[in-house]
């Protein structure tokens, strides 16, 4: 943002992927780790750093793949070697271990000084599992991508009854006559241009529906209950129906990652309101981020081994 990244365009292909990081995180909470697979630049909170799984080469070496090499030092390749493992069980093991949550809070002194530290599997079988791991948070955080039984195909039952649009009156949603128009106050144009926050609408409610979370999840029983379940309006007319809070309150880059798609998207910053796939894009995007909380126990579980057999 500062000046020009000549060397960082070429190393932006088709089916390379990136990690994002700081190098010093500005606030007590840790949140960063994001995936993607597109042209980034600064994400969230603070300056971003992204990490390639691959960067371009020229083909002067004969050991590089044709245009590509792995990212990697030194040391990061013989560990590889030593374990038969591949560049991409390690990437995936770093986006595990940067989303678990007890690596975050035992490590949260030190991630707001220096870059992330990770603990390194002694074995490849241990690598390879906490690389699976990585996989499926890499799929939970790629908005591009569908995930079956998440935002595709057989939705799994604890994820059905959540962020379920819903006109008040129960009667179907007409889009030509305001339905899907966001006007509950999310986001506001500020001095100069700013698109600046709102409150907009929220009301907590009883939901039969979403007990069923509590059955399945793999996080703490109240982060899901019932009595946690928010209703989030687009106007008068429409809402999300249980959003469980844990999900509304989750962070990526220092946001509200629904809260903050929103402020975007009031009509008159707009100019419009939503179309039916970006109605369904919050449902998704709940899901996916649900899925992920639901990740977390597995998550812990990986890093902990790992942490305890350096």
């Amino acid at each position: 943002l500062d000046e020009k990244r000549s060397d960082y365009f070429p190393n932006v292909f088709e089916g390379n992927i990136w990690i994002e990081a700081r190098q010093k995180q500005a606030q007590d909470k840790f949140d960063r780790g994001f995936f993607t697979r597109q042209l980034a630049d600064n994400f969230g909170n603070g300056l971003s750093n992204f990490f390639p799984l691959l960067l371009h080469a020229d083909g002067s070496s004969l050991l590089e793949r044709a245009g590509t090499r792995p990212n990697l030092s030194e040391a990061a390749a013989a560990y590889l070697e030593r374990l038969g493992a591949e560049p991409e069980d390690l990437f995936y093991h770093a986006l595990a271990v940067l989303h678990a949550p007890a690596y975050r809070s035992e490590n949260a002194g030190a991630l707001r000084q220096d870059w992330p530290r990770l603990p390194l599997p002694p074995a490849g079988e241990s690598l390879q599992a906490s690389a699976a791991l990585g996989r499926r948070v890499a799929a939970l955080l790629d908005s591009e991508t569908p995930v079956p039984g998440v935002t595709c195909g057989t939705i799994r039952d604890e994820l059905k009854g959540i962020a379920v649009f819903r006109r008040l009156d129960g009667k179907p949603a007409r889009p030509e006559a305001g339905d899907l128009d966001l006007t509950a106050g999310w986001g506001h144009a500020g001095k100069g241009g700013v698109t600046m926050p709102g409150r907009g609408r929220i009301e907590k409610t009883l939901n039969a529906e979403h007990s069923t979370l509590n059955a399945h999840l793999s996080v703490e029983r109240s982060a899901f209950s019932v009595e946690r379940s928010l209703d989030i309006y687009l106007n008068d007319a429409a809402c999300w129906r249980n959003v469980p809070e844990a999900v509304w309150d989750y962070t990526i880059g220092g946001y509200q990652v629904i809260k903050k798609w929103l402020s975007y998207r009031e009509k008159p910053l707009l100019g419009r309101g939503l179309t039916p796939g970006e109605v369904r894009h919050v449902t998704d995007t709940a899901r996916r981020l649900a899925a992920l909380i639901g990740m977390q126990r597995e998550l812990d579980g990986s890093y902990r081994a790992m942490a305890m057999a350096e």
